[in-house]
């Protein structure tokens, strides 16, 4: 199991946060794997801004049929407990 620390924009962190969205696409240049996590963390494109949530990838999507090459989408769920700082 692998930790990954992603940026997210402050809008789909929002999402991200009351569950709304539960799937991120990506490039695949990290090898993600079901069961790694993921720290999703807010950057406005300037900055860090503070937020950030634990999750757990729970699916992945390579199917080149409805993936642009080289990305995936990836399904995830949150890991609150795990702490956070919703904002």
């Amino acid at each position: 199991m692998k930790v990954h620390n992603l940026k997210i924009n402050p809008q789909y962190f929002k999402d991200v946060v009351s569950g709304i969205k539960t799937f991120e696409v990506r490039k695949n240049d990290r090898n993600f794997k079901v069961g790694d996590l993921m720290v999703l963390e807010t950057y406005d494109n300037e900055k860090f801004t503070g937020g950030f949530v634990n999750t757990e990838i729970t699916y992945i999507l390579d199917d080149p049929k409805y993936c642009k090459k080289g990305y995936v989408i990836l399904g995830f769920k949150l890991h609150l407990e795990m702490g956070g700082i919703l904002q």
